[in-house]
């Protein structure tokens, strides 16, 4: 059974940074691209940073790119966020996301719970 856990949201002023994690389980790990998805309030859920299975390459939707860092540590089968100049606009439930294959293209089929990321004063 796939289990997707995210941690490290919460509440963080503007400018500020945050880390999130993804610890995978009940899949090859190191088989699978890895993203993380957001849905913001009242809008639907967009899938903004994939990583291939290596990690060897990347991809960011533009609004959080050169902000936003994905990575991943297949030993850890864990997925990692780094959030930095983070913005009001940022604040949404975070998904941890596992592709149907290796490749970034090939897209989700399973999605964690969601974490929380508040940025205001």
């Amino acid at each position: 059974q796939v289990q997707l856990v995210e941690s490290g949201g919460g509440l963080v002023q503007p400018g500020g940074s945050l880390r999130l994690s993804c610890t995978a389980s009940g899949f090859p790990f190191s088989s699978y691209a890895m993203g993380w998805s957001i849905q913001a309030p009242g809008k639907e859920r967009e899938l903004f940073a994939v990583i291939t299975s290596t990690g060897g390459s990347t991809r960011y939707a533009d609004s959080v790119k050169g902000r936003f860092t994905i990575s991943r540590d297949n030993a850890k089968n864990t997925v990692y966020l780094q959030m930095n100049s983070l913005k009001p606009e940022d604040t949404a439930l975070y998904y941890c996301v596992k592709s149907r294959s290796s490749k970034i293209t090939s897209g989700p089929d399973y999605w964690g719970q969601g974490t929380q990321v508040t940025v205001s004063s």
